[in-house]
């Protein structure tokens, strides 16, 4: 998840930051940044309307199931049965994802790579002019990452991706698709779209995906990551693509390392402010204003607070808030897997990563 460090109250706080290079005058202020999504929208409000018109399409899609949960592949991947009509629309439409002019901002993940602390940091990061890390009221210290980031994927399942319409750009969005299943003006990069890609080692994602599902059988859970059948997976496909995207086009995909960004995260915090157009000023580095990110985003604060411990994400499947967080650390899956497993999910990586200049 994060770094540790205890939170500071203090009403304010912090130099002004440097706006935002642009916006397209739907609503935000200039150099105010994304709006909490709970706060723009009530997307529990709209009435669920799968998309049905993709029933065939997806009926054709090879099944599994994955620890109780019944996956679609879908071009290669696999995701949730729930997801694959809502997965299909996204990419063929694009619907509420429809790139804007200028300004979107899109974060990607494999699940269980960190997604939450990720939405956390960039959330603080580009609306730091509307609510100061600092701050008392912060929309962090009252609702959950996943209410101030949407996932869109979630969106589209049920027929609600308009919802994305409602907010004031810029929007600052999520996804676990693979870059290949976003809408083909932001997998080709001619939108103005920018995304931001956190990768983890896998084995500690293995590990937390198998606590998120209640511990339930590691072995088999481990085999499907080392076969290609997780959910998500081929994991190393999902990371490769926005890998290659990233060396491609630097100014449009952002690669992080979720290990680097444990080790030292204020450098990481500068690099994605600078990335999303919204560098620190001096001012603002000496008022502490990275560090107060650092603190607000940490694992122990977002721990703390009551929109964390309470409440669920989802409709056709539901995880309570506190699920998304455990220890967050670098290494935990030596108490879990044996060094032998360990080796052969490295050789696996290693292998497929061969020639990308990506290394583990």
């Amino acid at each position: 998840m994060g770094s540790t460090g205890e939170v500071m109250l203090a009403s304010g706080g912090g130099a002004a930051p440097a706006p935002a290079t642009s916006r397209d005058g739907r609503g935000a202020a200039a150099g105010l940044g994304p709006v909490a999504f709970k706060d723009a929208a009530d997307a529990d409000a709209i009435p669920v309307r799968p998309p049905t018109e993709h029933d065939a399409a997806v009926s054709a899609m090879p099944a599994r199931v994955f620890h109780n949960l019944k996956l679609r592949q879908h071009q290669g991947y696999w995701v949730l049965d729930a997801w694959a009509r809502g997965a299909v629309a996204m990419q063929r439409g694009g619907g509420g994802l429809v790139p804007r002019a200028d300004g979107d901002v899109l974060l990607a993940s494999l699940p269980k790579s960190g997604t939450t602390w990720l939405k956390a940091l960039a959330f603080a990061v580009m609306a730091r002019a509307a609510h100061p890390p600092a701050s008392p009221d912060h929309p962090l210290r009252r609702l959950n990452p996943h209410d101030c980031v949407p996932l869109v994927d979630r969106l589209f399942a049920p027929g609600r991706d308009a919802v994305l319409d409602e907010l004031p750009s810029p929007r600052l969005m999520c996804t676990h698709m693979p870059l290949s299943l976003l809408p083909a003006t932001v997998a080709d990069g001619s939108s103005g779209c920018k995304i931001i890609y956190i990768c983890r080692d896998q084995k500690d994602a293995l590990v937390s995906m198998w606590h998120f599902l209640k511990r339930n059988g590691l072995q088999n859970l481990y085999e499907s990551f080392c076969e290609g059948t997780c959910f998500g997976g081929p994991v190393w496909n999902h990371i490769l693509e926005y890998w290659r995207a990233s060396k491609a086009n630097p100014s449009r995909v952002l690669f992080l390392r979720y290990e680097r960004l444990l080790q030292d995260p204020t450098d990481s915090i500068r690099e994605l402010a600078e990335f999303v157009g919204q560098p620190f000023t001096s001012s603002e580095e000496e008022a502490g204003v990275v560090t107060e990110i650092v603190e607000l985003c940490s694992m122990e604060n977002l721990m703390s607070q009551k929109a964390n411990k309470e409440g669920a994400q989802g409709v056709f499947i539901k995880f309570s808030h506190d699920s998304y967080f455990r220890k967050g650390v670098a290494g935990g899956w030596t108490s879990h897997m044996t060094p032998e497993m360990g080796r052969r999910l490295d050789a696996i990586l290693r292998d497929k990563f061969d020639g990308s200049g990506l290394t583990i």
